[in-house]
């Protein structure tokens, strides 16, 4: 597949409008994507194990969209073939007071993956620049000097990502981030089908009808986000997510690449540890025969 379709320019500033979330590349209906799809994830599985005894990258994965794109849903298919000992998910919802006495970064810091594993990362710290924005009275709550919360917090903030980015990078953290691309109108219809199926009436939240009248500022502050924060480091990818088995077929093809472009390779054993293992060998032979 190809993936160029999906990345935001770094310096360049673009529309939502211009990315088409109805998009499914070559694929026509889910079946025609599903074997592509079990590649992947057997290809991902192999890749993890590599990382993992490597030992010295960590893939960070950020997911970032509206309500109801699908981001636990691509989570789950894309990570349905990884070793759990591997993997961390984190999903960052509103601050506890404990978080709130420190920096916006502090909790996400605390949550980056250790070397050899996948950290995911279930929305993060871009809230800071996206709901905060949208909704102003968050700063209040976050106890922010006066002086500090002028017209260019959200300028500064673009740039203490890039920073924060840019020094996970400089560690050996690869960050992936990923916008699920969902329309308004199919948004509408996934809230419908979560009142109308008994077994999601649990995830449907007033809350969330009533953050799609902020849905032209949400798309105003996305964009401005693409525009200050896809970097050559750590650029932003609009995966269309209209079509959930799309959406998790392009996300899967994309971490498969990613991983596979740093060249990961199991630890080799120096030639003192050979001999000393094909002692061991002999001995467990021979306790074999005895």
């Amino acid at each position: 597949m190809k993936h160029a379709e999906y990345l935001v320019p770094p310096g360049r500033r673009i529309r939502i409008e211009d990315f088409d979330s109805s998009f499914t590349g070559r694929f026509r209906k889910k079946e025609d994507a599903q074997a592509v799809l079990d590649r992947d994830i057997r290809r991902l599985s192999a890749l993890q194990d590599v990382l993992y005894a490597q030992n010295t990258y960590a893939l960070l994965v950020i997911f970032q969209a509206m309500d109801a794109a699908g981001k636990d849903g691509a989570i789950k298919h894309v990570m349905s073939g990884v070793n759990p000992q591997g993997v961390q998910v984190f999903s960052f919802k509103a601050p506890s007071e404990e978080e709130l006495d420190h920096d916006y970064l502090w909790r996400c810091m605390k949550a980056l993956p250790e070397r050899g594993r996948i950290g995911i990362f279930n929305r993060s710290y871009y809230e800071e620049v996206l709901v905060a924005r949208v909704h102003p009275d968050i700063l209040e709550r976050q106890r922010i000097p006066k002086a500090l919360r002028s017209k260019n917090i959200w300028k500064d903030r673009f740039e203490d990502i890039n920073n924060f980015e840019r020094y996970l990078t400089r560690n050996g953290i690869v960050v992936l981030k990923f916008f699920l691309n969902v329309s308004k109108d199919e948004q509408r219809q996934r809230f419908l089908d979560r009142i109308d199926a008994p077994e999601k009436n649990w995830k449907f939240s007033s809350a969330d009808v009533a953050e799609r009248e902020h849905w032209d500022e949400y798309m105003r502050a996305y964009e401005d986000v693409f525009t200050h924060t896809s970097t050559k480091w750590a650029p932003w990818r609009i995966v269309p997510a209209d079509h959930k088995w799309f959406t998790r077929v392009a996300v899967a093809d994309i971490i498969v690449s990613t991983l596979e472009g740093l060249k990961l390779k199991y630890p080799k054993v120096s030639e003192e540890a050979q001999k000393a293992l094909q002692e061991q060998k002999r001995l467990l032979e021979k306790q074999a025969d005895s």
